[in-house]
């Protein structure tokens, strides 16, 4: 024991370790692991570690020969309950269905859930078809946690016992949840180290005059690290807090900071992996400034004050990771986080697991929480200090925490002039789009529809064709899902954040199909939109729709018109009049830059394509009706005779789009072709010299 206490001594051994470990965790990355399942596999077989249920759909993950995530949706109400009654965490279940490969993102910069999952563990997906157990649960640990799960599936307020109990904010709603992202204060919903030090800390008091206090703190860590299914902010909280107990125990004097770099390397040789984690980031790094620069929170004695410094603190050694997750900051979160943070630590959070014990509170947790949410509702509206800043390289990032470090150092001595090299910084980092002088145009992929961007060199305007848009039906209220996916707010807003667009000068909408426009008015409640743009025909009940929701000015454009933005000029060339027909209708635009020549057809017909009439060299072609045989005509694709042909398209659609006669008509003229439901978004950025064509997957 003497020995080893020597060797702990020892100071630069914990940053030797984090290092090694670091490399470890790199090299590791590397490695190609190949799955123990086949995608041919139809029936597998595990334990339900973990399950979530959102409407029709239900999530298992599945402890088999390894962790896979399987999905099932219900057929009816009945079906939904029989397996609520039914299953439990433990069982040893049987699922026959269909192996599913995992694609990489397939819009640029946006989640990767391929890589998520490989960072979990698990390379494939399961749709499940049949359940059926073939053994129920056993174990003591997992009887524990359905029973908790059980008990707070029949209380109100469900979404914070299970946030705050169970380290899952699933069930929190999603205008609620987006308000705590924009706000900058989701963090707060994550189990992490207050909730595992208010916990620990009132266990160590009731035990104070236990032998076996610590022991028994150290086994409770553990399990509710089990509970909370081993996240990564409650893993490195539980870690740390361990570690601490036993350097206090054992008297082994090693330094906060030191103690910090040891518990790095426990937790990357338990998972390699932790290090990709956006939570683990999050948690560690702001955890290890906070550490760091106690001298500087130390240093101010009013409460106020030091819950601001704590709060910057916070702020500046996250924001990096932020702006390349989420593309955005608000400055007011600074100021949120002293209000909110006292609020969620003092009170909700020890109130909700008191009022778990005693549900006759719930009333007054209920009122509680609908302040709070209202609170938050409210002040995510203020949006004068929200700023979006594109996802930049690692460079960027490592020049943002040089900085941050410099300043943080600097404050400790008064040095408040530093701060002005931040805000120079920030400052390029939102206007960066001013010293890109290339053209870009990006095909996004919206699955079954259309959305297409053009942003002019040097910030001079920014054009986006359509929004996509999925097809609504009636749901009942047993199948309406708590977390709804949007494709103008979960993908196209975010992907225009992530590449710094901060306004769209025009929304060209070609037609009134959902497919096309469906998703207009989230996009436009999460991004400044200047005008629309309608085609000259009928307007159909979307596009009136569109008009009486929205205070935006609408032109309503034919052949002939055009747009010009400085010294860029967009044509219509179609239509020359009303089709009586919504695809015919399609708005046609030409576009030339450079001596390339772009058009986007909509989803006209081949009727349509005869009455097309403008001398043009076309060089990218968008291909009319996601690449129906109702258009593109072969006589078309002679007289035009593009060199690539992009065809915007949802994986294994219903329609069989596109069909084999457009195809065999591109390949005929020798048009490359490009589909987005086989290499996702395309990207085709143009310079002086020439044009570079890029694909997300």
């Amino acid at each position: 024991m003497k020995t080893l206490k020597i060797i702990l001594q020892y100071k630069y051994i914990y940053l030797i370790l984090a290092i090694l470990s670091i490399l470890f965790s790199i090299i590791f990355n590397t490695i190609d692991f190949k799955s123990k399942y086949n995608i041919n596999d139809t029936n597998i077989n595990g334990y339900i570690n973990f399950y979530y249920i959102d409407g029709n759909k239900l999530t298992i993950e599945l402890n088999g020969k390894e962790k896979i995530i399987c999905n099932y949706y219900f057929k009816d109400l009945e079906d939904k309950n029989n397996f609520i009654n039914k299953y439990n965490l433990g069982d040893y279940i049987s699922l026959f269905g269909v192996v599913n490969e995992v694609n990489n993102n397939t819009v640029f910069n946006l989640f990767n859930y391929k890589e998520y999952l490989k960072y979990q563990r698990t390379y494939y997906t399961f749709e499940i078809e049949e359940i059926s157990i073939l053994k129920s649960n056993k174990r003591m640990d997992y009887k524990i946690k359905n029973s908790i799960m059980k008990s707070i599936d029949k209380k109100d307020n469900k979404e914070y016992y299970y946030a705050f109990i169970l380290g899952t904010s699933y069930y929190i709603s999603d205008n609620v949840s987006d308000s705590y992202i924009n706000n900058g204060i989701s963090h707060l919903l994550a189990v992490s180290g207050t909730n595992i030090s208010l916990l620990s800390l009132f266990l160590m008091k009731v035990l104070k005059k236990y032998k076996f206090k610590d022991i028994i703190t150290i086994l409770f860590i553990i399990f509710y690290m089990f509970i909370t299914n081993y996240s990564p902010s409650i893993l490195r909280a539980g870690i740390f807090f361990i570690i601490l107990i036993l350097n206090k125990k054992y008297k082994l004097n090693i330094n906060i900071i030191n103690l910090m770099l040891l518990s790095l390397f426990i937790l990357i040789i338990i998972d390699p992996y932790i290090i990709y984690k956006v939570g683990f980031q999050y948690s560690y790094i702001i955890s290890f400034y906070l550490i760091y620069f106690n001298k500087l929170i130390s240093k101010y004695k009013n409460n106020i004050y030091k819950l601001f410094i704590v709060s910057f603190i916070a702020f500046l050694s996250s924001f990096p990771i932020t702006i390349n997750n989420f593309f955005n900051i608000n400055l007011l979160s600074i100021f949120i986080n002293i209000m909110f943070v006292p609020i969620f630590t003092i009170v909700i959070f020890p109130f909700t697991l008191i009022t778990y014990a005693l549900p006759f509170l719930n009333p007054i947790l209920k009122f509680i929480i609908s302040i709070f949410e209202y609170l938050s509702l409210t002040i995510s509206k203020i949006n004068i200090l929200t700023f979006s800043l594109q996802k930049v390289n690692i460079i960027f990032i490592i020049i943002y925490y040089l900085i941050s470090t410099y300043i943080l150092i600097g404050l400790l001595n008064n040095k408040y002039k530093r701060l002005l090299i931040l805000v120079i910084l920030l400052i390029f980092h939102y206007n960066i789009n001013y010293f890109n002088n290339s053209l870009q145009i990006t095909y996004i992929d919206v699955g079954q529809g259309d959305s297409s961007l053009i942003m002019l060199p040097n910030n001079k305007g920014n054009i986006l064709i359509d929004t996509g848009g999925k097809e609504i039906y009636y749901e009942e209220v047993w199948n309406k899902r708590n977390k709804t996916y949007s494709i103008g707010k979960d993908t196209i807003c975010p992907y225009l954040k992530s590449i710094g667009v901060k306004k769209l000068d025009y929304l060209i909408l070609t037609h009134g199909d959902n497919d096309h426009l469906g998703e207009a008015i989230p996009l436009i409640n999460c991004i400044k939109v200047d005008n629309v743009i309608f085609n000259y025909g009928s307007l159909n009940s979307n596009e009136i729709n569109i008009i009486n929701k929205l205070n935006i000015p609408y032109h309503l454009y034919k052949e002939g018109n055009s747009i010009k933005i400085n010294n860029y000029k967009f044509d219509i060339v179609s239509p020359i009049k009303d089709y009586n027909d919504e695809n015919d209708n399609s708005l046609v635009i030409h576009f030339k830059y450079n001596n390339y020549e772009f058009l986007f057809t909509g989803d006209i017909s081949k009727e349509v394509e005869k009455d097309i009439n403008k001398e043009m060299n076309i060089e990218f072609l968008k291909v009319a009706h996601h690449g129906s045989k109702t258009s593109s005509s072969i006589e078309f694709l002679n007289m035009y005779k593009p060199k690539y042909s992009i065809i915007s398209v949802g994986k294994d659609n219903k329609f069989g789009h596109p069909s084999q006669e457009t195809i065999n008509n591109l390949n005929d003229i020798n048009s490359k072709i490009y589909k987005t439901s086989e290499v996702g978004s395309i990207k085709i950025i143009l310079k002086d010299n020439g044009y570079e064509i890029k694909t997300s997957i």
